[in-house]
């Protein structure tokens, strides 16, 4: 459902703010290694989060990425997805088409927009740091 970029996207945010939760600051290059993502594409990537202000670059010898922890508790899932895809997936047709709508359905209309309103309550509801935790903890992981 989500693109590529945006799966990245979302692994090096939860990346970004577990090593935040230790006080730490991670490179880019260190993201790429750690979510599998090619570096210049993993720069891309976070160049769109820090517009959509999700995470905070600092320049310098002791620079990197980071995440405060009072804005973890209010960054949700959705926000990260608008900020790479857009708001496609929360209104886009099931088959791709560009004029599905209740007037005019396509075949999966109805059943897809019930898997879509439940995907948007998750991934509104869902706060980074409430991620980041459970990756801290050992709970969860990004890496197999």
């Amino acid at each position: 459902m989500f693109s590529k970029a945006c799966e990245y996207g979302i692994r090096a945010t939860l990346l970004i703010a577990t090593h935040s939760l230790k006080g730490a600051r991670v490179n880019v290059k260190d993201i790429a290694q750690e979510t599998g993502s090619p570096v210049a594409f993993t720069a891309k990537i976070l160049q769109q989060l820090v517009r959509g202000g999700i995470v905070r670059s600092v320049q310098g010898a002791t620079g990197g990425f980071e995440i405060g922890r009072e804005q973890m508790e209010h960054i949700r899932l959705d926000q990260i997805v608008s900020a790479i895809d857009g708001d496609q997936i929360f209104t886009g047709c099931g088959l791709g088409l560009h004029s599905c709508n209740a007037l005019k359905p396509c075949p999966v209309h109805e059943r897809f927009a019930a898997v879509r309103d439940e995907l948007k309550a998750m991934l509104e509801e869902t706060s980074v740091l409430e991620l980041a935790l459970g990756l801290k903890d050992g709970l969860t992981y990004l890496k197999r």
